[in-house]
């Protein structure tokens, strides 16, 4: 992790040269290699100056999500605490199954700066440009019976929610079961996998991705008039390394009042941010088409349609579309 100590000791002496000299002693390497990681740096949009007599001297960053540009935004007591980055990852959710099933601890992060084969629900492809948008996931490993892991769902909802308004000031809604909106356009989206066995749960990976510095021209044209982002809305660009931060501080805290307090808080936080109720509805779900009235989720997580006839139906997965 050279990088990353270079890093570390420029920003002791954010106003001061570092000669390389005393850098390479610091480092134990050679004074090529401090160069070599200098330009390396550059090449990653780091601003080093350098000077000849002086050494180096770190003017600006860039919006990366390295555990050293990210470390100094974090605000949690222990999620995120251990961050493992990658320019590009088939998916963030896969990498994070693999290292959990190593043994990766509650709330380790693996963040890509792009994906290649980003998954959205019921097996979708999840638009995944580099270095615009968020993409990570974080393992959880709650001590909780199996049947209780979709409300692990809900409450990732209730905190990326709620990011997003303490970041921007506006205020998005939930799509059952888990999308999250601003005005009507879809903004960011999660994708939980488990791995339990009859009475225990070994794991949950909760994954996340949030759209963020897109232009609407950006967007495929397929899913240009359903998609947003956050800049867009906002009308500025957003710093990822800050709205980061504020995400796993809310998940932090969602997640701890889910443990302490059960899931009719996390129900009843998640009814005020999805505003469902009454809501006339379309589902697909399995190849079926429903409609009807949305009446509540219920404590699983699921959703109660009232049909036509006037009987009750509980969906537990599938995808929603709200009609006038």
């Amino acid at each position: 992790m050279m990088d990353d100590d270079i890093l570390k000791l420029l920003r002791e002496h954010p106003s001061a040269f570092l000669s390389g000299e005393e850098l390479s002693r610091r480092l134990n390497v050679s004074r090529t290699a401090v160069w070599k990681k200098m330009n390396h740096l550059r090449s990653l949009g780091y601003e080093i100056e350098a000077s000849t007599r002086s050494g180096y001297r770190l003017i600006q960053s860039p919006d990366l999500l390295t555990s050293s540009e990210v470390k100094s935004f974090l605000k949690t007591k222990w999620m995120g605490k251990m961050i493992h980055y990658f320019p590009s990852l088939d998916s963030t959710n896969s990498k994070a199954y693999e290292l959990a099933t190593k043994g990766a601890e509650e709330g380790e992060v693996v963040i890509a700066e792009s994906q290649e084969k980003g998954r959205g629900r019921l097996g979708r492809n999840w638009f995944s440009p580099p270095s615009l948008n968020l993409y990570l996931s974080v393992i959880l490993r709650p001590q909780i019976p199996p049947y209780q892991a979709p409300l692990i769902t809900l409450m990732a909802a209730v905190a990326t929610a709620g990011a997003i308004k303490k970041y921007s000031g506006l205020h998005p809604l939930i799509k059952w079961p888990n999308d999250i909106l601003l005005k009507g356009r879809k903004v960011a989206g999660l994708l939980n996998e488990v791995r339990s066995e009859t009475d225990r749960i070994h794991f949950v990976i909760l994954g996340i991705g949030v759209n963020l510095n897109l232009d609407e021209k950006m967007f495929p044209k397929e899913i240009r008039s359903i998609a947003t982002s956050m800049k867009r809305e906002m009308g500025q660009a957003i710093s990822r390394k800050e709205f980061l931060s504020s995400l796993l501080q809310q998940l932090e805290e969602w997640y701890a009042i889910y443990l302490k307090e059960g899931g009719g808080v996390i129900l009843n936080a998640w009814r005020e941010k999805a505003q469902i109720k009454g809501k006339r509805v379309k589902v697909t779900s399995w190849g079926e088409t429903l409609s009807g009235i949305a009446v509540d989720v219920d404590s699983d997580g699921a959703l109660i349609l009232k049909m036509e006839d006037g009987k009750q139906r509980r969906v537990v997965a599938g995808d929603v579309e709200y009609r006038r």
